[in-house]
This record gives C-alpha cells, structure tokens and sequence, in this order.
C-alpha cells in the first residue's frame, strides 16, 4: 500500500508544482497585458483571468490537496519516517511551499477582482521561491540526510543569486531588444 501512496503522491506533488510555475507565468503575462492598447488590455486581461482561474480551481489547487492528502497516509502508513531527521527538514520545506501557494492564491483572488498592483519583475523573482522549494526538498528526499541540508542551503541560495543575475541580464537584453525595435520605427 505505501508504494501506491508514495506513487500518487509524487504524481500530484508534480502537477502542483506545474501548476505553481505556470500560474506565476500567466501573472506575469497578465501584469504586462495591463499595458497595452486598451483594446488588447481588456482581450488579453479576460483570457489571462480565464486561464489562471481554471488552472488554479481545476488543476493547481486540487493537486496541493492530493498531494499533502496522499504524504500525510505514508506517514500514517509508516510513522518510523517522523523519526528521521530528513523528514523534519522536509516537513518544513512543506510547510514553505504551503505558504508560499496560500499567497499565489491571494494574487489569483487579487487578478480575478482586477485589483493586482504588482509588477511583472516582482512575478518573475516570485517565480523561483517555488524553483527553492523544489530543489531543496528533492535533494533532502534523494540524499536523505539533513545534516548536510545547511551546504544545502548555502547551493541555494548560490542558486537564488545565480538566478538573480540572470534575470538582471536577461532584463537587460529586453530592454535593449525593446529599444533597438523602437528606434527602428
């Protein structure tokens, strides 16, 4: 039985995280719509709305249920991993990304009232708490040893920097792209 749980765990626990990166994507694409013509704010505004809210109530948020549903039965159905260190760290990790998806959906209730007031390079940095989360719990579930989570740690947010400067020149090229288009015209 705990081999079935450990499988549907793991398949849900992908699908929230898909769920997770593809939702900040269309804030991002829905922030930015907000400054177009306002024939293609309010086209691309009511599709962006549509496609986050279906993504959020069909997909995102049912998986994070099934997810967290079908991790709490294979601690039901062997307790012994709350003895594990590991599993305490990951608990936390857990615990992170519930919060960090409680506050993707206070954006999602935000964009569907038409009332979000953040910016598209806050989305993009947004995007990678969930990056953190993944890759911390991943490698604290392969390498089972919590000891070494703190140069863990230290990887992520070496990461977190990395992932950092490349979004600053990234941002660079856009604007620079942007502007080369503009003085053509």
């Amino acid at each position: 039985m705990y081999l079935y749980l450990k499988a549907l765990h793991i398949i849900f626990v992908v699908c929230w995280f898909a769920g997770l990166f593809y939702v900040v994507r269309l804030f991002v694409y829905y922030v930015e719509a907000q400054e177009k013509t306002e024939v293609e704010k309010n086209i691309l505004s009511q599709q962006y709305r549509l496609m986050i809210n279906r993504l959020w109530s069909i997909i995102t948020f049912p998986a994070a249920i099934l997810a967290t549903i079908f991790g709490i039965s294979m601690l039901i159905e062997n307790p012994s991993l709350l003895q594990i260190p590991w599993m305490h760290v990951k608990l936390l990790f857990v615990l992170l990304l519930w919060v960090y998806h409680f506050r993707c959906h206070q954006f999602v209730r935000q964009i569907m009232q038409n009332q979000m007031h953040k910016k598209s390079s806050f989305f993009r940095i947004w995007n990678e708490g969930a990056t953190l989360i993944l890759f911390s719990v991943v490698f604290l579930v392969v390498l089972k040893n919590a000891i070494n989570w703190i140069f863990g740690v230290i990887g992520l947010l070496s990461l977190f920097i990395l992932l950092m400067i490349g979004y600053k020149w990234y941002k660079r090229i856009r604007l620079r792209k942007n502007n080369d288009e503009k003085n053509q015209f």
